[in-house]
């Protein structure tokens, strides 16, 4: 475990504007470095960058990009130009070296949802942009901005709450997120050091500060119920627990079936919890069953598998992730061999990586939807998560009359793609697409184009059918006995959008 000390957050304020004032933002990088330059960090190149801010001279913001971002020593003189350089030595977040001062924390600028300029705070060099990337074999290290974690920030719903609860909250990117919607936030970690760096995170975006515990999993908050439950859990399926950021020191998958089938009894009525997760694709074993089964009483849950990778992939690329590539080759070949040892004991083929979102319901069959979108999406994803759960509700509460009777549109930005051979008369089949949100397409018949074209809310769904039967000559009451089905799947998969009707 790390034992280097933290610095304190005691003049952070200070600290704050004097970056804001030097430009040290999330834009100011993109106009100081350029695109290409601002990509590679992104990558964990930082060569370009070096080049860009030598190219800036000893400006504000090139010291402080130098210093934070890079981690590069630079002049004190320049230093002192560019921030309070006494406030931040002495409360640690650098340290001198004769006439040069060196930072002891990596400070990367990150842009809120709403145009804030905040700040994420994180071990030397394991921010995504910072100095040697992710690579440290440091047990107790801190990350900072990752892949991972913008992901589940995009996808989190974010409505108004009293009270947010981020479980392993490492460098407090959930919990930063979080004070902007709830009243109070809870961030936890079995590493006090991330509860250090969150505080930090925090007091550096001049945010609300949060309650910080310490623990496993949901033991540091006792009995306490939430509205709203985030998660960048440690989920790599490895032999050990080697590093504490990413592996969670249960076997296979246990640590995030645990830690699903324990949040719905912590969420008050109506709350939402949200997971990033890795689960293993057992032989003899349907996933969608194995993670049905996680699936707590009294929730709802949508489940997405995003990516899939055979163990000999996934085990290249945690290995590589700590670096392992770049030590000694016999070293690698053993590491290698206890994580394919691991994968064949537990039966293990592959892993898949995705999302879990849990509602706690009060319906007397909840909905548990898991499936498989490998395709691009469009972040942030948290107003389709509180519609996907709104077309569950309303598909629930509407049998195949209902339905009929109800009135749909069909929802903004959807297109229809005609595939078939170039001149034939009518196509092989008729795609419907859509380009916001999941961006889903979906395979439909001549009946369900004519369908969704003709939704704009001023016929009930029976009516339409019954018109489609006429053009068609075709029977109305199997048509309409037939098509309900398809109806669902489209209002299901937000193509359709009900039209409340008076009174309702």
């Amino acid at each position: 475990m790390s034992t280097t000390s933290l610095p304190t957050p005691d003049h952070a304020a200070e600290l704050r504007s004097a970056m804001l004032a030097a430009g040290f933002t999330a834009d100011g990088l993109l106009d100081l470095l350029g695109a290409p330059a601002y990509a590679a960090l992104a990558r964990s190149e930082t060569v370009p960058a070096l080049r860009a801010t030598r190219g800036g001279g000893d400006g504000p913001l090139a010291t402080l990009v130098r210093l934070f971002l890079l981690q590069q020593p630079v002049p004190y003189v320049h230093a002192a130009s560019a921030m309070p350089v006494e406030a931040a030595l002495a409360d640690g977040w650098l340290r001198r070296e004769g006439d040069e001062v060196h930072a002891t924390v990596d400070v990367r600028p990150y842009g809120g949802p709403d145009g804030e300029d905040w700040f994420i705070v994180s071990d030397l060099g394991c921010a995504v942009g910072g100095a040697g990337g992710i690579g440290s074999r440091e047990e107790g290290v801190v990350l900072g901005v990752g892949g991972a974690s913008t992901t589940l920030a995009g996808i989190t719903v974010r409505t108004p709450v009293g009270s947010a609860l981020d479980l392993g909250t490492g460098s407090g990117i959930q919990a930063l997120h979080a004070t902007r919607h709830a009243t109070r936030v809870t961030a936890t970690d079995v590493n006090p050091r991330a509860l250090g760096f969150t505080r930090l995170t925090l007091a550096l975006s001049g945010a609300p500060a949060a309650e910080m515990l310490t623990g496993s999993l949901f033991e540091p908050v006792g009995d306490a119920t939430f509205d709203l439950i985030v998660s960048n859990p440690p989920f790599v399926i490895s032999p050990g627990a080697r590093l504490t950021y990413r592996d969670g020191g249960m076997g296979g998958d246990d640590l995030c079936r645990i830690l699903v089938q324990e949040a719905g009894a912590r969420l008050n009525p109506g709350g939402y919890a949200q997971f990033l997760g890795n689960w293993q694709h057992v032989e003899g074993e349907d996933w969608h069953d194995r993670l049905r089964s996680w699936v707590p009483r009294g929730c709802d849950a949508w489940i997405v598998q995003r990516d899939v990778q055979d163990v000999t992939q996934y085990a290249e690329l945690w290995l590589r992730d700590a670096g392992d590539h770049r030590s000694d080759p016999a070293e690698y070949a053993r590491r290698y061999e206890d994580w394919l040892d691991e994968f064949d004991a537990r039966k293990t083929r592959s892993v898949g990586f995705g999302w879990i979102t849990l509602r706690r319901t009060d319906a007397a069959e909840p909905s548990i939807v898991v499936e498989e979108w490998p395709h691009t999406v469009e972040q942030p994803l948290g107003d389709a998560v509180l519609a996907h759960f709104a077309r569950q509700d309303y598909l629930r509460e509407h049998d195949d009359a209902a339905l009929l009777e109800a009135h749909f549109t069909l929802v903004e930005e959807v297109v229809q793609e005609q595939v078939g051979p170039p001149g034939a008369e009518d196509p092989e089949h008729v795609v419907l697409r859509q380009n916001r949100g999941m961006r889903r397409a979906t395979k439909v018949d001549t009946v369900g184009a004519g369908f969704a074209g003709v939704c704009d809310g001023s016929l009930s769904a029976g009516r339409i059918l019954d018109a489609i039967a006429q053009l068609m000559q075709e029977d109305p009451v199997v048509l309409r006995d037939r098509t309900p089905e398809a109806i669902r799947l489209l209002v299901e998969q937000g193509f359709l959008e009900p039209v409340p009707r008076p009174g309702q």
